[in-house]
């Protein structure tokens, strides 16, 4: 029934240590051998994920940045969206007085941020960032802007996404990637907009996805698709946004690979 499989990755597809399982690789390309296109589409670079891609040794689509980025299984960027220069400037000066702030910058090829981080290694084994300076920031180019805290406090961060809103509601899409993650994109790009682009170019609707998600930026492209499936250990705002969505096992179980081949290879 359906043509297109998109999945998250962290929280989704991954294991809890940002791994492709062995029987995940498996079901997904068998998947591609039956003839159905599968999808990443993460909070990710395109770098860190082109990584991935390589590995699952399957010709992909990449959703990448949120939506920010759509490249195709050349490696193409077929969609690009950048969040306005105005916001970069006004959201990173409001942010750098706090001091507990982490301000990383997806740019082009280049992550960018504003001060030391060696835990990032455990998400991101190839694929480093590089220092900013936060009175000088980058404003062309930018994917997305996203905010870590060491605590991974979400009730500090939510203070963030309400001060964000506030002011730059209008002219960005901002949202909670995972309870500790908050990110801002223009106010264009959703993963559920790239999805559509995607499945419009393979000559399918939305009607034709399944897709998996656990975070708050996964909601339009969950709500979007044919059908939209929920992890388990999704943070609870996600169950209550889709509350008549199926809510499947966790990704320490490889539950998206499992839900697939009892589903879509039978």
């Amino acid at each position: 029934m359906y043509k297109i499989v998109a999945s998250d990755l962290d929280g989704t597809l991954l294991t809890p240590d940002h791994k492709i399982a062995p029987f995940t690789k498996q079901v997904l390309n068998q998947l591609h051998h039956s003839g159905k296109d599968f999808i990443f589409a993460t909070g990710r670079h395109h770098i860190d994920v082109a990584g991935m891609r390589e590995h699952l040794g399957i010709p992909a689509y990449m959703i990448t940045s949120n939506g920010a980025r759509v490249h195709n299984s050349n490696g193409d960027v077929i969609y690009q969206q950048d969040v306005q220069p105005e916001v970069i400037r006004g959201i990173i000066e409001m942010a750098k007085a706090d001091p507990e702030l982490k301000i990383h910058i997806y740019r082009n090829d280049d992550w960018l941020l504003n001060k030391e981080d060696p835990t990032l290694s455990d998400f991101h084994e190839e694929f480093t960032y590089q220092l900013f300076d936060v009175d000088n920031p980058p404003l062309d180019g930018v994917a997305k802007i996203f905010f870590t805290r060491d605590d991974r406090s979400h009730d500090k961060l939510v203070e963030w996404e309400d001060r964000f809103n506030a002011g730059f509601g209008d002219k960005a899409n901002i949202a909670f990637s995972t309870p500790w993650c908050l990110e801002v994109m223009d106010a264009k790009v959703s993963k559920g907009h790239a999805l559509e682009a995607v499945a419009k170019e393979k000559g399918y609707s939305l009607q034709d996805c399944i897709a998996f998600g656990d975070g708050m930026n996964d909601v339009e492209m969950l709500s979007m698709a044919g059908k939209g499936l929920i992890m388990g250990t999704a943070h609870d705002k996600v169950k209550l946004a889709l509350p008549e969505n199926r809510v499947i096992g966790a990704c320490h179980d490889e539950a998206v690979a499992h839900y697939l081949a009892d589903n879509l290879l039978k």
